[in-house]
């Protein structure tokens, strides 16, 4: 059921993979929060749980601790009867391959039109609403084109409708612009503003192509599991030029001189604090100042200054120092050299005490 509330709110989000006898944490306490109508991107390296919540948000994984609520759901709750439903009602996949999306010898409107007949829709509904997504994603003249016919981008674009023929309040979108040119991935992203404005479609999606990180509302960087910064982008309006003086030309005409105003994006850029008060500062900021495994923390009037920890050995000092102790301990004791070692051990002992009894 639907709330007032964020759309997505994750808090100390935690996802732990099993791999034989090897925990593998993928998600380390992570907190994030996506409103209502937000379209959102995601970055950060290989390895970072970009792919693990994107599997949560979308419930083909669930969390291992913490809360992951979407749209009032806490997905960590839910029975797996109850999460399948929610796949199918409430969340919209678009891949980084279109063919994870769509059937090859299906043409274009019997794709977007598949998951609504297995959702048992109406056929006037089913109808109606597949002319709907077409023609947003700029489609509905080529709708009895089979796939082979259509370029990588409409093809994404068929892609994007599909995704949205369950009329999902939320869209999932891993690397959506991953596999195509710049003008194609330039109507891929107009294209998801688009149903952004139109529909109120809450969107998240994972990119590493700046270009489209530069036009969402806000980039939320994940660093080993959880989130580190992010920055927010805001579009105002300048001071308004008047057309007609500046550039005399047809366009010129048709404003009939009108002002237009001119739009200026600026970005603003946070490190993201934790439920607990920690932050993540950047990597850059530390190696430039020399701070490692410490740092002295000091309130002034214009903040909070971080600076490097003197009169303490860095961290390459003390891991020479962890090494210098782990050498003169030896092995782990699992090991069959710290075995041997104490079997040496053992009998220069006995032959001590056999020497004292004498």
């Amino acid at each position: 059921m639907a709330t007032n509330g964020p759309m997505i709110l994750c808090d100390n989000l935690v996802k732990i993979y099993k791999v034989q006898d090897l925990e593998v944490v993928a998600l380390q306490g992570l907190d994030l929060m996506v409103d209502r109508g937000e379209f959102m991107a995601i970055i950060g390296p290989s390895g970072s749980g970009k792919s693990s919540l994107m599997n949560i948000l979308g419930g083909l994984d669930r969390p291992s601790a913490g809360k992951a609520i979407v749209d009032g759901q806490d997905l960590l709750k839910l029975s797996s009867f109850a999460l399948t439903r929610y796949r199918r009602q409430k969340v919209g996949f678009v891949w980084q391959q279109p063919s994870r999306n769509l059937i090859p010898y299906l043409s274009v409107e019997e794709n977007v039109e598949l998951p609504m007949i297995v959702a048992g829709m109406p056929f006037t509904e089913r109808k109606a609403w597949a002319r709907e997504l077409l023609d947003a994603v700029g489609l509905w003249e080529r709708r009895h084109h089979d796939l082979p016919r259509l370029s990588g981008g409409e093809q994404q674009r068929t892609a994007i409708a599909v995704s949205l023929a369950n009329k999902p309040v939320l869209l999932l979108a891993d690397e959506p612009t991953g596999e195509v040119d710049t003008t194609t991935a330039q109507g891929i992203v107009d294209t998801l503003r688009h149903l952004n404005e139109e529909y109120n479609l809450t969107i998240v999606t994972v990119t590493h192509d700046p270009r489209m990180a530069n036009q969402v509302d806000r980039v939320v960087a994940i660093r080993d599991g959880k989130t580190s910064s992010e920055r927010v982008r805001r579009v105002r309006a300048e001071q308004p030029t008047l057309v007609g003086e500046e550039t005399p030309t047809e366009s010129a005409d048709e404003n009939n001189g009108a002002e237009v105003p001119e739009e200026q994006v600026t970005y603003h850029e946070y490190v993201v604090l934790d439920a607990a008060g920690r932050l993540q500062v950047p990597r850059e900021y530390l190696e430039e100042l020399g701070i490692t495994d410490r740092a002295e923390v000091e309130l002034t009037e214009a903040g909070i200054l971080v600076k490097p920890a003197l009169g303490l050995a860095g961290a390459a000092a003390q891991a020479a120092r962890v090494s210098q102790v782990a050498e003169t301990w030896g092995p782990q004791r699992g090991s069959k050299d710290w075995k041997l070692r104490l079997s040496d051990a053992s009998r220069g002992l006995r032959g001590l005490l056999r020497r004292g009894n004498k």
